[in-house]
């Protein structure tokens, strides 16, 4: 049911001149409003931004729904890394839940607990990750815990009480800024102006915005096995009739990929940050599972030897991968 009713709101957001959007027009200018009573108590000091002893980057977006921010955050994680930097990630552990707050996160934690992407971001990068509804406790717990010459806010431009040095903005370059209008109307979380006070714009596909902007897009790395060692492509499914299962912000990116690999999908498509379970998968036939590495992970108890995962990586364009990166290091 939940599933349904976010089906009917993307169709208002998404689809040019819906009326149904200005039925909704008058809970949007409420959500404006209060959107500016918190920035103005941000402004004024009612609100006090804490300022860490270390830089901090934070990745998020101003849409509901995926934009490819994990991946973003995971990229530049590594990228960082690579230059010798000492990374540390926080998140809010959204779909956790834990008994208390905040929470250290490691490729192995349980993602009921802990939420799933922040368990994707340990695992894909290897560096120590801390999750938490208060971003600046989850900060300081990390800072507790590693010597770190930066931390990275995944999903944070929301949340303004964590200061930051530099803001990447991730954008679903196919489907935009929606129709424009903020929630419930539309699918922003903040005004589209917002976009003008970040450091950096990244857009995942599409063509959406301006030359301005750092384009890139998601781009399968490997298939492997759950439960073995088995690895594979996209190639080796091209044909065959598959499972296609997404609990994610946007699941109908990753059916066109496995779509455009020349893959049979029976879409699955499921709430973001959806808890699966067994029942869910138990598919009448022998079909392959193909999932994203986000759902694999609330998979691992009970998958079976048909669950593939597909690995995706952000990939710039040419240059502008190192162009973002040199911006990011010179406001360290």
């Amino acid at each position: 049911m939940l599933a349904a009713a976010a089906r009917s709101l993307e169709t208002v957001w998404y689809t040019p001149g819906h009326p149904v959007r200005w039925v909704l027009w008058p809970l949007e200018i409420l959500y404006r409003v209060l959107y500016g009573l918190r920035k103005f108590c941000f402004r004024i000091g009612l609100k006090r931004v804490e300022t860490l002893p270390v830089p901090v980057v934070v990745v998020g977006n101003i849409t509901v729904g995926g934009t490819g921010k994990t991946p973003c955050v995971v990229w530049l994680a590594n990228e960082l890394v690579q230059r010798g930097l000492r990374v540390g990630c926080v998140s809010r552990g959204y779909g956790g839940n834990a008994a208390s707050w905040p929470q250290a996160v490691d490729r192995d934690s349980d993602p009921l607990v802990v939420g799933d992407e922040p368990v994707l971001i340990a695992g894909a990068t290897g560096c120590p990750v801390v999750v938490g509804p208060d971003r600046v406790a989850a900060a300081r717990a990390l800072l507790d815990m590693k010597r770190l010459d930066v931390v990275l806010a995944d999903d944070g431009l929301q949340h303004q009480q964590l200061g930051r040095c530099f803001e990447i903005a991730v954008v679903d370059g196919e489907r935009g800024l929606g129709n424009g209008a903020c929630l419930p109307a539309g699918p922003l979380r903040d005004p589209a102006t917002r976009l003008r006070t970040v450091d950096a714009v990244v857009v995942n596909g599409g063509i959406w915005g301006d030359g301005a902007v750092f384009r890139a897009k998601l781009v399968p790395q490997r298939v492997y096995q759950l439960t073995g060692p088995q690895q594979r492509t996209l190639d080796d499914f091209r044909d065959t009739v598959v499972h296609a299962v997404a609990g994610i912000g946007h699941p109908e990116r990753y059916f066109a990929l496995l779509r455009d690999a020349k893959i049979r999908v029976i879409p699955h498509a499921f709430m973001d940050h959806a808890r699966l379970q067994a029942s869910d998968l138990a598919f009448d036939d022998d079909h392959p599972i193909l999932m994203t590495e986000k759902d694999a992970i609330k998979c691992r108890a009970f998958a079976s030897d048909r669950y593939w995962v597909v690995a995706v990586a952000l990939e710039f364009e040419s240059g502008a991968g190192e162009r973002l990166v040199r911006r990011i290091l010179n406001d360290l």
